[in-house]
C-alpha cells in the first residue's frame, strides 16, 4: 500500500489538472475514462458505446487503459481521467493513507471476480480441497485476485501454495511451459485454452469468494458536483447496456465488441459473454452494497494488506445509481 500511495503522491504533483470534461464536440461532451485493462469481462461498457447509448445521452467516451489499478487511480486524482475504472481498493487505499482527496465510488460494473481455476487434467467433480499441496498461479501477491484465492484457500482450510512470482500476463504461458499444478485465466484465455486441449476449466473464482465490489466508477467528488447531469447519463447509459449484455442475443453482441477486441474470434466473445453471465458477474442496478464492500475488506484484510477498516459511507455514494436505475424503470 505504501508503494501505491507513494506512486499516485507523485503522479498527483507531476501532472497538471484538468478539472472537467472536455468542452462539446459535435454536440456531444467527451468524458476521459481511464480503465485498469481492457477486458470482455467489461463488455457492457464497451456496449454502451457501440450501440449508441452514450451518445443518447449526450456523451463520447475517450478511453485510455491505465495497466493497473494505482495508475487509473493517480489519473483520477491529477485530472488527467474524469473518471477511473477499476477496482474500489485503489479509492480504499488513498482513504486509508489519510489523504483528504478521496475520490467517490460512484457506480458498479462487475460484483464477483471475473477468473477461472484451469487444471492441467479433467476434473469434473473438482473440490476446493483438492487444490492441498497443489501449486497455483493465481496473480501479483496483493493484486485482488490473488488475495481473493487466498481467501477462497482459507474459507476452505486448504493448505496451497500460491505463486506470486509470475507477472499476470505471463501467467498462461509459464502454466503452459509446466509452472504449476493450476493457473487463474479470465476469458476469453480460460475457454480457448480449453478449446486447444491444453487443460480443463474446473471452477468460477467469483463463485467460490461470493460477491465482491470487483470494478467500478470512480471520479473526484468535485468533479461529480460539477457534473451531476453527465454522470447521471453515463449511469443510464451503461445500465442500459448491462441490462442489454444479460439478455440479449450472445451473437449479436459479439458483433457490436468485435471492434474493441478484434484479435478475437466472435464465437470466442459468445463463449465468453455466456461463461460471465453463467457466473451472474454483472450487477443491473450499479449500486454498491455495504455487505460486499465489507467481503472485500475481508478478502484484503485476509491477505494482510489492510492496516484498518474503512467507512462505506466515506468512499461510496449510490445516489446517482439509484436514480439511473429508477428512471429506466419507468
Amino acid at each position: 500500500m505504501k508503494k501505491i500511495l507513494a506512486f499516485l503522491g507523485a503522479a498527483l504533483f507531476a501532472a497538471l489538472p484538468l478539472s472537467a470534461c472536455k468542452q462539446e464536440e459535435g454536440g456531444l461532451k467527451t468524458i476521459r475514462l481511464n480503465e485498469v485493462t481492457h477486458s470482455i469481462f467489461y463488455a457492457p461498457l464497451y456496449l454502451a458505446d457501440s450501440l449508441g447509448y452514450f451518445e443518447e445521452e449526450g456523451l463520447k467516451i475517450e478511453l485510455t487503459n491505465g495497466g493497473g489499478a494505482d495508475k487509473v487511480m493517480a489519473s483520477v486524482l491529477s485530472g488527467d481521467a474524469d473518471i477511473g475504472f477499476c477496482g474500489p481498493e485503489a479509492a480504499l487505499y488513498v482513504l486509508l493513507g489519510g489523504s483528504a482527496d478521496v475520490p467517490t465510488v460512484f457506480g458498479q460494473l462487475t460484483k464477483r471476480d471475473g477468473s477461472f481455476l484451469v487444471s492441467r487434467v479433467e476434473e469434473p467433480d473438482f473440490e476446493w480441497t483438492d487444490l492441498e499441496g497443489k501449486e497455483i498461479l493465481a496473480g501479483r501477491k496483493g493484486g485482488v485476485p490473488a488475495m481473493t484465492f487466498e481467501y477462497i484457500l482459507d474459507q476452505n482450510s486448504v493448505n496451497a501454495t500460491l505463486n506470486f512470482d509470475v507477472a499476470f500476463d505471463l501467467m498462461t504461458g509459464a502454466f503452459e511451459a509446466g509452472t504449476a499444478d493450476y493457473c487463474t485465466m479470465f476469458e476469453p484465455v480460460a475457454s480457448e485454452y480449453q478449446a486447444a486441449g491444453k487443460g480443463y476449466i474446473v471452477a468460477s473464482v467469483g463463485e467460490a469468494s461470493g460477491e465482491v465490489p470487483y470494478t467500478c466508477f470512480i471520479a473526484k467528488k468535485t468533479w461529480i458536483d460539477k457534473n451531476e447531469e453527465t454522470v447521471r447519463g453515463f449511469l443510464r447509459a451503461v445500465t442500459k447496456a448491462i441490462s442489454y449484455a444479460q439478455t440479449g442475443d450472445t451473437a449479436e453482441m459479439a458483433k457490436s465488441l468485435t471492434g474493441q477486441f478484434p484479435s478475437t474470434s466472435e464465437a470466442s466473445i459468445i463463449k465468453s459473454i455466456e461463461s460471465y453471465r453463467g457466473i451472474d458477474a454483472w450487477v443491473s442496478d450499479m449500486v454498491m452494497t455495504e455487505d460486499s464492500f465489507e467481503r472485500l475488506q475481508d478478502i484484503i484484510d485476509n491477505a494482510g494488506e489492510l492496516p484498518g477498516r474503512a467507512d462505506f459511507d466515506k468512499l461510496v455514494d449510490n445516489t446517482y445509481a439509484r436514480e439511473a436505475w429508477e428512471s429506466l424503470k419507468k
